[in-house]
């Protein structure tokens, strides 16, 4: 079973997949968050045969919501509506500062490629994350 992982941002939305038996997520892409974007996921979801889409879920450290939270899970609905398939949320504390502290690829510490690619590793960590705890269950 693949998985599709989301960090969803108000301008950029970070994508992770699954290796094809589910076990772990691996970064992507970055996409810009735009009327097309569900267009071009539901295109992804396709092609990759993904079952089941997992979205980090934005919260305040004390467990409230923050200002996106509201409207990644109206994103996840909008996907569920398009795809007919289950979106699940699993928390996203710390995965962008997480992402940022992975080692950079030689010569390729601090440039904007880098810290576009973080939306994607954090989208990894946040997929990985769900996939090992729900490997268990």
């Amino acid at each position: 079973m693949r998985y599709l992982g989301i960090d969803y941002g108000s301008s950029k939305i970070g994508l992770a997949l699954s290796d094809e038996l589910g076990t772990m997520g691996f970064p992507h892409a970055i996409v810009t968050n735009s009327p097309r974007v569900l267009d071009d996921l539901c295109t992804l979801i396709a092609k990759e045969n993904v079952s089941v889409v997992v979205i980090g879920e934005s919260r305040t450290l004390s467990g409230g919501d923050n200002p996106i939270a509201h409207a990644a899970r109206a994103f996840g609905e909008n996907i569920t509506e398009r795809t007919g398939l289950p979106v699940v949320f699993e928390s996203e504390v710390y995965t962008s500062t997480e992402a940022r502290r992975a080692p950079a690829k030689e010569g390729k510490s601090r440039s904007p490629k880098r810290h576009a690619a973080v939306d994607a590793q954090a989208a990894a960590l946040i997929l990985t994350s769900y996939l090992s705890r729900t490997s268990h269950e």
